[in-house]
């Protein structure tokens, strides 16, 4: 019922936004947002360098449109400048123009995320958004939710998620289980795979080659025609890697990965308006990884897991009356085994969904849309099931005013019932300047990991969450952009380890719910500003306080990504990119790592690239004791016809 959809990172601008929660109480005494920018001065000094840049007016390469769609913000496509929740596109050409392997790359240069690694590609990669970690962000490729019913938190792992078969990207911030249901807690990332862009037939083919001898592949066909539409992809990537732990601390084991994908996509719409669509991938992988105490002397390839994972949705379309109706069903299965020293633990997860959707218009100013559905996830023998009913009222109160309130009710086989609402308003007050706020509550279930294994409580209950956030937009036509959001997100009843617990039996400890809240506030700026017809420049920078962390990891208090795109010539073109992480929890170091891309057009569709990941060779960490790449060139040839 919801899609996915486009965009890169912005410029940047420096706007005080203070008192969204009696938490952040800057009337009462200096803004804590405010303070750490004061104690700051030289490690901020390059983002407000480039604020007072990009603040000129002129005109700017667009990131986000103020018109442009979004399926993720509410329960039916809207407007960018019609809804009040931040939401951020990414499109097909800046995952290209970027160059990164994995999507979980591309999305650390945005503003509220940021990635923690454990080595390569095929390792571990565990997404924050807002400071939350990755169990409260729901992940939907295709409208098929692809967490991992059987992972101990049920989240999804973006170590191995690749950018070949993605031709648009929403990431959702805030609460919004009124929407989503349990675990959107944090926010939502909706995924869209290629489709085919205009009327007719399109083919792309895409090859790369580079360090630690990583070979890419992709094949992609899509056709449309007035009432019908198609597409299919293939994607393999293989790696010999490098040591997921830390080859300065004497890991020297290459840890490989190699995996394939296919994704297809079909709908057609008969003469009555009734369209019927069916959408699914498969892919299956192999990666080695290095557990916490590193390689195993003498027993190299001793650590690997492989995944086996397959999803579909099926869906129809149609109206009754002056109701737009969807129906539709998704299935999703996991099934994935972690071995080491010669022992290896299977993990099979299975979801099956079935869900509809209505909508109606109530006047000329107010939509109305309504639904409901059933989810049942199963591990094992181990099972849970969730019933849900929702609504949505979006209502043009004014003619410069939308508002959007949506409600939602859930049944869980387990803990028993939950509502979570949202509230969102944006005020336009220029086309070009917008104000935007929302106000939320989310929950997350606890997963079947946490219920019913050896480790587990059967006696947990859900986790409950409440945030806000208020923000301003402001274009200059074509030539800048900027949006700063303050935001802010509170959790109680967290599920974690508690060595002490006893419930389940285990002498070493148990999952168990954490006393205490965690609390994540914050202020993400985002920006973009075109210096001339052939140089733009873009920006992102988030700064997050953890200072009541209970339950949760803290995350970085300052990243900042700065990104400069140019024309050198009518067919050469270049890209690079500055990522700077300080401020990091565990006393780990600062880091400024840069990455950069050539691509040449040679016409008639085709196009090669050179890239260069970690330009400088900087040594770093992104997840204490886990290795990332050094100084890594790529080549790679693409074409489309």
């Amino acid at each position: 019922m919801r899609g996915a959809s486009g965009q890169r990172p912005s410029a940047v601008v420096i706007v005080a936004v203070c008192g969204i929660s009696r938490q952040i109480s800057c009337h009462k005494g200096p803004c804590p947002v405010l303070r750490e920018f004061r104690m700051q001065p030289l490690r901020i000094s390059l983002l407000l360098t480039t604020a007072l840049v990009a603040a000129q007016p002129a005109g700017a390469e667009d990131t986000t449109a103020l018109d442009e769609i979004t399926v993720s913000a509410n329960l039916e496509a809207t407007g960018t400048d019609r809804t009040g929740a931040t939401v951020t596109v990414v499109t097909a050409d800046a995952l290209a123009q970027a160059g990164d392997t994995r999507v979980a790359d591309y999305l650390a240069r945005l503003p509220g995320i940021s990635v923690n690694s454990s080595g390569p590609i095929g390792t571990t990669a565990s997404l924050y958004l807002r400071g939350a970690p990755a169990q409260y962000i729901p992940v939907l490729v295709d409208g098929i939710e692809v967490g991992d019913p059987a992972a101990t938190q049920g989240a999804y792992d973006f170590g191995t998620l690749s950018t070949a078969d993605v031709s648009r990207i929403e990431v959702l911030e805030g609460s919004n289980s009124a929407l989503y249901g349990s675990q959107a807690v944090a926010g939502v990332i909706n995924i869209t795979t290629k489709r085919a862009t205009k009327l007719g037939t399109e083919q792309s083919v895409a090859a790369e080659y580079g360090q630690y001898a990583t070979r890419k592949f992709s094949y992609s066909v899509a056709t449309k025609t007035e009432n019908a539409e198609a597409a299919l992809t293939y994607s393999h990537i293989s790696t010999h890697g490098f040591s997921a732990r830390d080859e300065n601390d004497g890991n020297y084991e290459a840890d490989g990965y190699r995996a394939n994908r296919l994704s297809f996509f079909g709908q057609y719409t008969f003469a009555n308006g009734l369209t019927l669509g069916a959408n699914g991938f498969a892919e299956k992988s192999r990666g080695a990884f290095d557990d916490y105490e590193g390689d195993v002397a003498g027993t190299p390839g001793d650590d690997y897991s492989t995944r086996d994972s397959k999803g579909a949705r099926v869906f129809a379309d149609f109206v009754t009356g002056t109701v737009a109706n969807t129906l539709e069903a998704t299935w999703f299965d996991s099934d994935r085994q972690s071995c080491s020293n010669g022992w290896c633990d299977p993990f099979d997860g299975t979801r099956t969904k079935f869900g509809y959707q209505g909508a109606t218009d109530l006047g000329a100013t107010a939509r109305l849309a309504f639904g409901a559905d059933t989810t049942k996830e199963k591990s094992g023998s181990a099972s849970t099931r969730t019933n849900g009913v929702f609504g949505e009222l979006n209502w043009a109160a004014a003619e410069k005013l939308d508002l959007t309130f949506s409600l939602r009710h859930d049944t869980h086989s387990d803990f028993g019932s939950f509502t979570s609402g949202r509230i969102a308003a944006v005020y336009r007050l220029q086309d070009d300047l917008l104000l935007r706020a929302s106000l939320g509550n989310g929950f997350r279930a606890p997963s079947l990991y946490e219920l019913f294994s050896v480790y587990g409580d059967p006696e947990l209950k859900r986790e409950d969450s409440q945030s806000a956030d208020i923000g301003i937009e402001k274009r200059w036509g074509e030539t800048a952009s900027l949006r700063a959001t303050a935001f802010y997100l509170d959790a109680k009843d967290l599920i974690g380890w508690d060595y002490a617990a006893t419930a389940c039996g285990q002498a070493w400890g148990c999952y168990a719910q954490v006393p205490g809240h965690s609390r994540r506030s914050g202020l993400e700026l985002a920006g973009h500003y075109r210096v001339s017809p052939r140089l733009d420049l873009a920006a992102a920078y988030t700064y997050t306080d953890n200072s009541v962390s209970t339950g949760w990891a803290a995350v970085a208090h300052h990243d900042l990504t700065v990104t400069a795109t140019g024309a050198i010539t009518e067919a050469l073109s270049g890209d690079m990119s500055v990522h700077y992480v300080a401020d990091r929890p565990d006393g780990m170091e600062d880091y400024a790592v840069v990455n950069a891309s050539l691509s040449y057009d040679f016409g008639a569709g085709r196009s090669g690239y050179l890239r260069v990941e970690n330009l400088f060779d900087k040594e770093y960490q992104t997840n204490k004791g886990y290795g990332t790449s050094d100084r890594a060139f790529y080549v790679g040839l693409r074409a489309s016809f």
